[in-house]
Order: C-alpha cells, then structure tokens, then sequence
C-alpha cells in the first residue's frame, strides 16, 4: 500500500476567527543561520523574498487566504514587529494580530501562547501551525489537507502532515507511518519521530516507504493542545500562561510578559510534546515542500539556465555549470566552477560546494565567538520610519545614508557622546532642534550639536533621504535617549 498518496476584544475576535474557520499561526522566530550571509538574526530569512517578489513570511500568509481561514496569527520577535506588520500589509494581508516574543525559546512555548491566546476567544478554535520561511508551490494542496486536517482534529487528534520525502535528506527530521485511524479520513497513527538522520539511515528510511518528511506543520482544537501540554510539558504550559496573562498592547501588537516567558524552557513541540502524546497522528501528503533550509535547497527550487546555473542580481557567468550564484552587490563574476555555491552581501561573500550547504552554521557559531557584526547585522538596519546604511565607520567618525519614509519621523531624541552634521539629498526635511523647528531641503544641511534634542520629520510625498555624519567619541547605536517616540521605543 502506498503511504504517502491590539483593536477592541469584539473586534479582536472577529479579525482572529470566523464561524468554521481555520486559524493559521505562522511561527517567525528563528535566524535561519544556514542561509548566511543574507539571513542574519537583524533581519532573517523569512522576512526576505527567497522563492518570489514576496518575503517568505508574506508568502506564507497569502497561502492561507481563502474563506476556510481567519486572519493568520503570528508569533514573532519584538525586534521585527515593524518589518513584519509592513510586509503583510504591503502584500494584502489584512488584519494579522501580531503576538511578540520577548526572548527566543523554540517552538513549544510559542505555540503553547499562540493556542492560549486563541482559547481566550474560543476553545474549540482549530488552529494551523505553519513555520514562515518554507516554500509551498501549491498552495491549493495545502489547504485542502489543512481542512482535512481540521476535520480529523475535531475528533481529538493532534495532527501534523507528512510530506512524500524525495530523496534520502539529512536535514529534515522524519516520521514513521503506522497504521490508519479508524474514523479518521486520511490519518495514520505514528510509530516514531526520527531526528535528523545520517546518509545512511535517510536512505535506510526511505526504501521503507513507510516515512514522511516531518515538516511542521500541525493541526489541532486550543483546547487539546493545551489539555495535552498540561499532561506532557506542564512547565511550557503555565509559563506560557503566565506570559499571556501578563501581555500588554504595543500598538496594534500584544507584548507577552518577558519575565513569564523567558521562564519558559527552551525546547522544540517535537521533543516537549510530539513524542509523548498519544493523540498524534499523521496525514500522508505529495505536494512540493522544502524549509529553504539551505542554499542548496534554493538551487532546488530556483529557475536554472541551460547549464544548470541559478543566479540572482548582478553575476556574470562563463563555463559553470550547477551552481547558486547570488549578489546582492557589487557585479560578482563566476569562471570554471562546478557545484558551487557564491553568495555576495555588502559585508560578506561566502563560496562553498553544494555539498557543504548544511555546514555554513559553523561559520556563523565561529563570527558570534569573534563577536563580528557580520554574524548578526547588515550594513541596512531597518526602523519603523525607514532605513538607514553604514557607508563608513572609523574612529571618531561615521557616516550613514538615512531613508525616511513619507509621513513618518524619529523618535525626538538627544545624544550624550557625538555630534551629527544632517545633509538632505533628496525630498525635505522638518528638523527639531531644541525649541527650534526648521525646514531643510535638498542640498541644504543642518548641524546638530552633542546634547541637543532633536527629531527628523518627512512632511512630504516621497522619501526623504540624507546623510548623516557623527562625530564623538562613542558612536554606539545605544547613545540615544528617547524622549517622545511614535512607535512606543521609548
């Protein structure tokens, strides 16, 4: 047999669930190190757009738009509240609720305050747990086993999908499928979960043709879930609770309770739940997936040339063949290589072979160790009010490239240790300088002298865009003391 074939509590509601729907809840927590050096814990992977013109998180939630689903409920880090809020607006996402991570601690306490946070307005709710940076092509099949899914974890059951594995992988983990569940269409039980496996076992694995893929994705009632939390994971449970009950808005998101949730052990639902309960169960799936895990599995999914060549920005190209060729730079130009792998940022360029994909986290463990600002940041930080770069940076001197966007402004701040001279390049400026208010324009400058309170307003219709030169001492992003702030930073 084949196996594998922050608005009012009323309204709240309303965005969050209809009458028979499901409720996805896409998990953005993680830093997706193995895709170094794109992805960086200031800005990763899932907020990038890896397989199409959207980031993979806005991906991710517009598969999910159709009457059998409510508005997504996402999980994510506080630090990327903005950017993710933007890129599901930008890509028609309407009415998300945004629930933020203080600390980083896996996935089982953010799906236990995912499913706490959706019991508050409806036990019974059927939620979907879906990770935000994997590549789905048809998108038509996933909902389809998701309702599915749903129908199967009304009688009880906590699903999960099985995906048709395509090859011996060793990065993914696997499940063993056991018998079908009577009364439940589709649905096997589970024999065991298997971690990541080596050559051997995956190949091992899969001439069974009793495995699928374990990929995540899980389907259950809030109350279930957390009725079986209680029995197997206890301590996720009641620090997750705590954490919930403790949530503040912050704007249009709800802040968990940091102390509550830093409390939470650090541990994955896999390990904290998934192997102990008794109410698992598996749906065999065959459609496309892929967790974008590695720059190998982009050179699986992206449009090849005649040589096998994936590339991306500005690369030129002579007699390679099968490689991943990315810039996101300067024009990077590749001769003889087979196999390969180059990947160029502003700050880093990273080459390996196709084969060693799954080892670029070692290099990311080694910059952390170094304390290097390429294992984390970008050059570009991104702000609620736009962006800004780092074009030189020496000792006692730095200079930036600022990006406000149209009606937006900085928070009204005054710095202890440098200095800053403001030249605007393009569009125009309202500029807070003590209890002065002025308005600078194109190829006009203003000098903010150290201890000044000032803020940066763009009153018109395009970007404004400036550079900034600091001067001081320390030029630390921490010198800045917010005293009024629109977004709630200070």
């Amino acid at each position: 047999m084949d196996l594998l074939a922050d608005l009012s509590p009323h309204s709240q509601s309303d965005r969050l669930r209809s009458p028979g729907t499901v409720i996805p809840v896409i998990l953005s927590g993680g830093s997706g190190s193995r895709l170094w050096p794109v992805s960086r814990d200031s800005f990763p992977k899932q907020l990038w757009p890896l397989t199409s013109t959207n980031s993979m998180i806005a991906e991710t939630a517009l598969r999910m738009v159709d009457s059998h689903f409510a508005a997504p409920l996402v999980v994510c880090n506080e630090a990327h509240r903005f950017m993710v809020a933007e890129q599901l607006r930008g890509a028609g996402v309407e009415n998300a609720r945004i629930v933020l991570e203080p600390v980083g601690r896996n996935s089982a306490p953010a799906i236990a305050a995912a499913a706490l946070v959706a019991e508050q307005q409806d036990p019974d709710a059927v939620l979907c747990v879906l990770s935000a940076d994997a590549a789905i092509p048809d998108a038509a099949a996933l909902r389809a086993a998701i309702i599915t899914a749903g129908s199967v974890a009304r009688t009880g059951r906590i699903v999960t999908l099985g995906m048709r594995p395509t090859r011996p992988e060793i990065g993914y983990g696997y499940i063993e499928i056991g018998a079908p569940l009577d009364g439940a269409a589709g649905a096997h039980a589970i024999r065991r979960f298997i971690e990541k496996p080596d050559a051997v076992l995956a190949a091992e694995l899969m001439a069974t043709g009793h495995v699928a893929w374990n990929a995540g994705i899980l389907v259950f009632t809030a109350a279930d879930f957390i009725e079986e939390l209680a029995a197997h994971a206890p301590a996720v449970l009641e620090n997750a609770r705590r954490a919930v009950e403790a949530s503040t808005s912050d704007l249009d998101f709800t802040r968990l309770g940091k102390a509550e949730f830093a409390a939470c052990p650090d541990i994955s639902i896999d390990y904290a739940l998934l192997e102990y309960t008794e109410r698992a169960a598996v749906i065999p799936v065959d459609f496309a997936w892929s967790d974008v895990g590695s720059w190998d599995a982009l050179w699986e999914l992206g449009d090849k040339d005649a040589s096998g060549n994936v590339t991306t920005g500005d690369v030129m190209v002579e007699d390679a063949r099968n490689c991943y060729l990315r810039s996101d730079g300067m024009l990077t130009a590749v001769v003889g290589l087979e196999d390969t792998v180059v990947v160029v940022t502003e700050d880093a360029v990273l080459a390996m072979h196709r084969s060693r994909a799954q080892d670029v986290k070692a290099i990311v463990t080694r910059l952390k160790s170094l304390r290097r600002p390429e294992a984390m940041r970008h050059n570009v930080d991104y702000r609620p009010w736009g962006h800004y770069e780092v074009l030189a940076l020496a000792d006692r001197f730095q200079v930036k490239r600022i990006v406000v966007k149209p009606g937006e402004k900085l928070s009204l701040q005054k710095h202890f240790h440098r200095a800053e001279h403001w030249v605007v390049v393009a569009g125009s400026a309202i500029v807070t300088r003590d209890h002065e208010e002025l308005l600078v324009r194109e190829n006009e400058s203003i000098y903010l002298p150290l201890g000044c309170v000032h803020r940066l307003f763009n009153p018109g219709r395009i970007p404004l865009t400036l550079i900034e030169v600091q001067s001081g001492a320390y030029l630390g992003e921490d010198d800045i003391v917010r005293i009024e702030d629109t977004y709630g930073r200070n």
